[in-house]
């Protein structure tokens, strides 16, 4: 986590310049220049560019998972679970964007050792998800998902809102969340009529996790 007003204005400026124009394509000049420090000084806050990248993902990682944990620890309906994990992933995705973007897209910028540390996390999370449709599948209300293969296109459905969602746009956030758990829901083979995920607790979640207005 960032630390003092130095270190934060410099994981911001990282997060806007790697999510425009890659990992590759930001040199230290620029991330310094970005952030308001001398290229010298620039090593003090974030160690090696790339340290500051695997610090970047692993800590949105770690919020993630946070707010995912937070948002699901009270429910014992793995629909009502799985649905507060597409909402909360949706609402995250679209409100985050640019980090989401970096997390999604530069992970095979980083050295073996730090992406596995990132893999780590990632696969910490994506478990959540694994177990919520394991209880649904032993509890009737869902269809085995033995190879994850509808997990993997959920989540990738619901991790695209990053690249495309617009608050301007026609379909708003709490309709786009809804209808994509609608959707989730389905692939699974739940139900007509599933109960509905509690959206006002997910946004209060992601509000509170990233600091930012939903």
């Amino acid at each position: 986590m960032a630390v003092n007003p130095t270190q934060t204005r410099v994981r911001k400026a990282a997060i806007r310049l790697f999510a425009k124009k890659g990992f590759h394509g930001v040199g230290i000049r620029e991330l310094a220049q970005a952030a308001k420090v001398s290229p010298a000084s620039l090593y003090h806050y974030i160690g090696s560019k790339e340290e500051l990248l695997a610090d970047i993902m692993w800590e949105s990682l770690e919020r993630l998972l946070s707010a995912a944990m937070l948002a699901t620890t009270d429910v014992t309906d793995p629909q009502e679970k799985l649905g507060r994990l597409v909402t909360l992933h949706v609402i995250a995705h679209a409100v985050q964007a640019k980090e989401t973007a970096v997390v999604d897209n530069e992970l095979r910028a980083l050295a073996p050792k730090l992406r596995r540390r990132v893999i780590d996390k990632r696969d910490t999370y994506e478990q959540l998800w694994a177990e919520t449709i394991e209880q649904g599948v032993r509890e009737g209300v869902f269809r085995p998902d033995g190879d994850g293969l509808a997990r993997k296109a959920v989540l990738e459905m619901c991790s695209g809102v990053a690249r495309w969602y617009s608050p301007k746009g026609t379909v708003k956030l709490d309709e786009l969340a809804s209808r994509f758990t609608g959707i989730a829901l389905r692939s699974l083979g739940a139900g007509q009529d599933p109960p509905r995920p509690d959206l006002d607790r997910c946004r209060t979640i992601v509000k509170y996790t990233w600091g930012t207005r939903v």
